[in-house]
């Protein structure tokens, strides 16, 4: 099977984000808020749509 050396690097990232937040997903949500928000962009929050049947 080929590999694609990026995506495997990216991999590699991700699993060691997770591992420094002992892969508590609101951490690592809110560690990635903080250095968006340190990055001075422009930071779009759209609300919740709602779905109706």
């Amino acid at each position: 099977m080929w590999k694609d050396e990026i995506v495997e690097e990216i991999h590699k990232i991700r699993e060691a984000h997770a591992q420094a937040f002992n892969y508590d997903l609101k951490a690592m949500f809110a560690d990635w808020q903080k250095k968006q928000d340190a990055r001075g962009r422009k930071v779009i929050k759209l609300p919740i749509k709602q779905i109706t049947n």
